[in-house]
């Protein structure tokens, strides 16, 4: 554990979970939300439910077992190496091949405010890739100044949105007119759909117990910032949702690509475009330096459990994991870059969401981890049944496509856990 004064304190942890859950995807989501009409409120109910019973089932295993690793800690520890290295895999490659897109949105806000940054050849790829060794920098530096960084960032960037919700609430108190929503029917597929696109919104709220280690008393801290990072994260989400839905035609929001300055403009000038666009960089910029943190943690959390090279496992002298840094960091960079490449948007999509559903595994496997380590108490049990019920189902939202490049995606890992562990067979002969 992080000597005191050194690690990280609860007010850096509860950024750090709020800050990797409210990304730049909330100021679009909405207009991608818009054509589901009623089904999205269903879908951020179900999500913000199925999220909550993640969030207590992280809460209590940090409790018991405060150590490094999140998923990965819990997987090893119910059910050994192979399923900790599957758990711990998935989780990394939805790391880094997300960041990507963080990245990328980190600088297309910014080219709202400096049109220059898109019209110059190149330019935007190399302050995404910028951004991704600074902040990789920042936690090179020590966890405390990646912390600090979130704590500034968490702030800023929920500006706007309280913003959007305080501006609905007054409207809905002046007695300001709904708008008239076209109908739309409500299904179960929708709002799986509605659930999977939500869930983005969720990505993240296991971040303090994979540094865990480096919490000061992470026991108390890590479960407490856990529930609240997503009750307030839920609060904020279906707040912002209703605002949209009473305020916001639905084929306005879903044609906008700028949904949340639209609305706000509608009321405070056409200025609250660049306005929120700065702030959007700033949430992006935040939620990128909250998982670089997370995605130099897990490599070396596997190499120290015997489940991925040793190599990894080594501290530098800020007492950071700086290999798993960097090599994490090369990898982000190179999908970063992918985004950029001339007709590769769409491949970068698409191994986006295949990453994410590669992802849910981790999760999956975590719920069944809380079982077989507190089978004593019943209530967690519940707990963590509906948590898995949630990630299946949220997952079947994702469609099939997705699902089977996703487990390719985690099968591709399963010769490095080999040559690791025949390694170590080798080593002990």
């Amino acid at each position: 554990m992080g000597t005191k004064g050194k690690g990280l304190g609860f007010w850096m942890v509860l950024a750090l979970c709020v800050g990797n859950m409210i990304g730049s995807g909330i100021y679009l989501l909405p207009a991608t939300l818009a054509p589901l009409g009623t089904n999205q409120l269903y879908g951020w109910i179900v999500t913000i439910g199925g999220a909550t019973c993640l969030a207590a089932v992280f809460a209590r295993m940090s409790a018991k077992l405060p150590i490094c690793g999140g998923p990965y800690a819990y997987a090893q520890a119910a059910f050994g190496p192979f399923a900790g290295f599957c758990a711990a895999w998935s989780y990394w490659v939805m790391l880094w091949a997300g960041n990507g897109a963080i990245a990328v949105a980190v600088v297309s806000n910014l080219s709202l405010i400096f049109p220059a940054i898109g019209q110059t050849t190149g330019l935007p790829a190399l302050l995404s890739v910028g951004c991704v060794w600074l902040l990789t920098w920042v936690n090179i530096r020590g966890v405390r100044s990646a912390g600090e960084v979130s704590v500034i960032t968490s702030a800023i960037k929920l500006m706007p949105l309280v913003l959007l919700i305080g501006l609905a609430l007054w409207l809905t108190l002046i007695g300001a007119p709904h708008v008239a929503q076209p109908p739309v029917p409500i299904a179960a597929g929708a709002i799986a759909t509605a659930a999977g696109l939500t869930f983005w919104g969720f990505l993240g709220l296991e971040s303090a117990t994979v540094p865990a280690g480096k919490v000061e008393n992470a026991a108390r801290v890590v479960p407490l910032a856990t529930l609240i990072g997503v009750m307030l994260t839920g609060v904020i989400y279906l707040g912002i949702s209703l605002a949209f839905w009473a305020y916001m035609p639905l084929a306005a929001a879903a044609a906008s690509p700028a949904p949340v300055a639209d609305l706000l403009g509608r009321y405070f000038g056409s200025g609250m475009g660049q306005v929120v666009a700065v702030f959007a960089a700033i949430s992006a910029f935040g939620t990128l330096n909250g998982f670089i943190l997370l995605q130099g943690e897990m490599p070396c959390a596997m190499a120290r459990g015997g489940v991925f090279p040793a190599w990894f496992a080594h501290d530098g002298a800020s007492g950071t994991p700086v290999r798993s840094h960097v090599v994490s960091s090369i990898l982000l960079s190179a999908v970063t870059l992918l985004n950029f490449g001339r007709g590769m948007g769409d491949l970068f999509q698409f191994i986006a969401s295949i990453s994410l559903a590669a992802g849910m595994l981790s999760y999956f496997i975590s719920m069944m981890a809380a079982i077989r380590l507190l089978p004593e108490e019943r209530w967690l049990i519940v707990v963590a049944l509906i948590g898995a019920a949630f990630i299946v189902w949220a997952t079947w939202g994702l469609g099939a496509s997705a699902v089977g490049y996703g487990a390719l995606l985690v099968a591709a890992g399963l010769p490095v856990y080999w040559a690791v562990r025949r390694g170590q067979g080798a080593a002990l002969a």
